[in-house]
């Protein structure tokens, strides 16, 4: 995860701006392309109280901005200390440029990214660790858990996204029907297209398109709200009071996902199967008598009950990652949406991994 190096606040009179860490060789690309993105147009307070450590090449650096806004507005530079300044003097009489720093190649490139992805792996398993520590401590203190939280999110997760479940299950099954139907009709196989729709929703399709649904309404959803109270430090405060913030935050969105993703599942089994029912009867003339009776026939309560299965699990990945990403979130709004949109796509991928990884133990013993 990216390091913050500038904390910018617009005040209604001047712009301050907060220098902070290591304003070194190492870190100068990040810098600039911090400055670079800051937008100013009037007077500017630069603090250098918060810089823990500086070389050359960050002072040239400061030099370089500092010139450049002074053009243009009225700069103040406070906080400095006094080897600070005596540097910025030796620098501003030899007037070198900023080192130019060189090029990332696909190479380095690769393994920055596989170190950040390696980072997030230990962090999350840092964060699990908590997690299930917080978990059992409240399971044998029952007191603690936060009932009226779960209500609230079960009701924000489950019964809000209703709709959208519905009508994307609905659409689904039709599709499948329809594509379906066109094949079986080749063969005179028409009446298979039963089970098709209703196998393929129940035991898969179901509960792997209700789960990324909620990956990227719900899943998001936690990763924005405690990366906005992360911002707003309200995290810090709870921490300070003696308050758990993964008590309090994360274990009430958690448990409040998992009992409301099953049910959510057998709602989406409905309106798939329903979907199917109708493109049956437009595209090959099942009635829905012929199509009811079939799928008594074909579809068995292991089915439902593997699909189901699944429910709990795709509900803990995406709460557990969706809050993850919340709390990795910095003090500034371009994590909080970098971090948001991250949650949606590591929740999806974990989704069709895991999906992929029941497919295999389901085959395996012969389900």
């Amino acid at each position: 995860m990216d390091k913050t190096f500038i904390v910018y606040t617009n005040s209604q009179d001047h712009i301050k701006l907060i220098s902070k860490g290591e304003w070194t060789l190492k870190s100068l690309t990040e810098i600039r392309k911090q400055l670079g993105s800051l937008i100013i147009n009037k007077k500017v307070v630069w603090d250098l109280s918060e810089v823990v450590d500086f070389d050359s090449s960050g002072v040239l650096l400061f030099i370089e901005f500092f010139e450049k806004y002074k053009k243009e507005i009225t700069v103040e530079i406070i906080g400095y200390t006094k080897s600070q300044k005596d540097m910025y003097d030796l620098l501003q009489e030899s007037a070198h440029p900023v080192p130019s720093i060189k090029k990332e190649n696909f190479v380095e490139n690769i393994g920055k990214n596989t170190l950040n992805i390696l980072k997030d792996i230990k962090d999350f398993i840092a964060f699990l660790g908590e997690l299930f520590s917080t978990l059992f401590h409240n399971i044998f203190n029952p007191r603690n858990i936060r009932i009226k939280e779960m209500i609230y999110h079960i009701h924000q997760s489950g019964f809000n996204a209703l709709v959208i479940i519905g009508l994307t299950s609905f659409l689904v099954g039709m599709v499948i029907a329809y594509q379906g139907s066109v094949q079986l009709a080749k063969f005179g196989a028409d009446m298979f297209i039963v089970d098709t729709v209703g196998i393929s929703i129940v035991r898969e399709l179901g509960p792997m398109i209700t789960a990324i649904v909620i990956a990227g309404r719900s899943g998001s959803a936690y990763t924005a709200e405690i990366g906005a109270m992360k911002i707003t430090e309200e995290i810090a405060a709870m921490r300070t009071m003696g308050f758990d913030p993964y008590s309090f935050l994360v274990l009430p969105r958690v448990f409040a996902l998992m009992i409301a993703l099953p049910l959510l599942i057998f709602f989406s089994d409905i309106l798939g199967i329903f979907g199917g029912m109708v493109a049956s009867s437009m595209q090959l003339g099942i009635t829905f008598t012929q199509f009811t009776e079939r799928l008594n026939e074909v579809l068995e309560v292991k089915h439902y009950v593997l699909g189901m299965i699944k429910g709990p699990v795709f509900a803990f990945i995406i709460a557990a990652v969706g809050c993850f990403r919340g709390f990795q979130v910095s003090d500034n709004t371009e994590s909080l949406g970098l971090h948001t949109t991250a949650s949606v796509v590591n929740s999806i991928f974990l989704v069709i991994a895991f999906d992929a990884l029941f497919s295999v133990i389901y085959t395996e013993l012969n389900l």
